[in-house]
């Protein structure tokens, strides 16, 4: 006789003004479970600036996967686990009626798919996909959507008006005039996650850090509780999430550690990590715990903002971003231009190796997920809408067969991509954007 009962899927652990929401456990699968019992499936987007050094994204073939070109190097051992797209265009993103530029029409109609412009009430675009699977699938979960990012163009002076900034700041539209600004500060995503979400003043947050004691030191007594009562494998899972947690705040002490010792001259966002590929890690990694969590299953994450001049010292590039993307083909600065887009593949592929290492039901987190890693121009020399450099990482909860090379018809609109997308994570509408249909070729069958 089977007696097993299931821990709620939505058990938290609580302390004083914190809630933790545990990870997918065994005990959460009823005995003699049903399709019910499954991981969710999430989708999410990450969107890379300037455009791409083409030489070096594109395979020179179509088909299984095999050695994979210079800038996607860094996701060689998770071959199996991509599937790279070629000739998705967005063409609306070009300049066919009065707009924001080049470099504002690429983001804001990124996930879009309509012609971004201004009006007399100062912007209007379109509703993006994420937004449209949040409102109807968004109950479910704690958060509907997260939206983060790494750079705001008003702190790095690049933006001229609000109106740019609308455009060149933002991937997810919650309506035709209303972007959701992505957070920015690793400590405000944080205290998101794991608090109350109520706003605090500077003055509050200097308290706070203060005297503050770690997120897990306010529910060890839940834990210890919840703990007893879990089976080994249960344990081991649960343990290696609040691991995961206190490293999350242990790194969230170090960057502001080290942010108290530099003086950039200017107000600095509070907890930011001046290393780009330590903001990279902190973001992903709350990402992960939320996405464990089940707290969303929509994400939309801007790396660093549309047209930016980020300089790379880091890897020995002293040059601003954008102005190197316009490089009239000089093979020395094309060649700066790949190693910047190597570093940032380089970062994902870090966070996809963690995904994947991650148990979840039959698979991992990377299994039960669809994340598009991409930018909204091919070309930067030359501003090119057409064959956008895009991959799907993960198999969207064993959707989509991985590892392979799919080149589409010229000027196949993204679009196509994301209504797929969207029948995937249970939202099903007539079209999106400018759709011609659906992507054929991404599913098992």
């Amino acid at each position: 006789m089977i007696t097993r009962k299931a821990l709620p899927r939505r058990t938290f652990l609580r302390g004083a003004g914190t809630s933790i929401a545990l990870p997918f456990l065994d005990s959460m699968v009823p005995a003699l479970a049903s399709s019910a019992g499954k991981p969710p499936v999430r989708m999410a987007f990450v969107y890379v600036p300037n455009g791409m050094d083409m030489r070096n994204w594109n395979p020179s073939y179509e088909g299984p996967l095999r050695e994979l070109p210079p800038i996607l190097k860094p996701l060689e051992p998770y071959r199996q686990d991509i599937t790279l797209l070629g000739n998705l265009t967005h063409n609306n993103g070009r300049a066919l009626l009065d707009g924001p530029g080049d470099h504002g029409r690429c983001c804001a109609s990124y996930l879009t798919g309509v012609h971004p412009r201004k009006t007399f009430a100062d912007i209007k675009n379109g509703i993006s996909c994420d937004q449209i699977v949040a409102n109807r699938i968004g109950g479910a979960t704690r958060f509907p959507s997260l939206e983060v990012g790494l750079e705001d163009a008003r702190q790095a002076g690049d933006c001229d008006s609000g109106y740019s900034c609308a455009y060149t700041n933002n991937l997810a539209w919650r309506s035709e005039t209303q972007p959701l600004p992505p957070v920015l500060d690793p400590r405000a995503l944080f205290e998101r996650l794991f608090g109350k979400g109520v706003p605090m003043s500077p003055e509050a947050k200097h308290r706070q850090a203060k005297f503050r004691r770690g997120i897990l030191d306010y529910v060890i007594s839940d834990t210890q509780k919840l703990q007893a009562n879990l089976g080994p494998t249960d344990r081991r899972k649960l343990d290696e999430y609040l691991t995961s947690i206190r490293e999350i705040e242990r790194q969230l002490e170090r960057a502001e550690q080290d942010n108290a010792q530099i003086d950039p001259g200017m107000e600095k966002p509070y907890g930011v990590p001046a290393d780009f590929a330590e903001h990279f890690k902190l973001m992903t990694s709350m990402i992960t715990v939320a996405f464990q969590a089940d707290q969303t299953r929509v994400l939309t994450f801007l790396v660093t903002r549309e047209g930016t001049s980020r300089a790379y010292r880091e890897i020995g590039i002293a040059d601003g971003h954008h102005p190197l993307t316009h490089h009239r083909n000089d093979v020395a600065t094309m060649d700066k231009v790949a190693r910047i887009n190597s570093y940032h593949v380089q970062q994902f592929a870090e966070w996809v190796g963690k995904l994947k290492s991650i148990q979840e039901g039959d698979g991992s987190i990377l299994d039960n997920s669809m994340i598009v890693y991409g930018a909204g121009l091919a070309d930067g020399n030359r501003h090119s809408h057409e064959d956008l450099p895009t991959l799907i990482a993960g198999r969207g909860g064993n959707f989509i067969r991985g590892g392979y090379r799919r080149v589409y018809r010229r000027e196949t609109p993204m679009s196509n991509l994301f209504l797929t997308m969207m029948d995937r994570m249970g939202v099903n509408v007539e079209d999106f954007g400018d759709s011609t249909g659906r992507l054929q070729g991404l599913d098992l069958a």
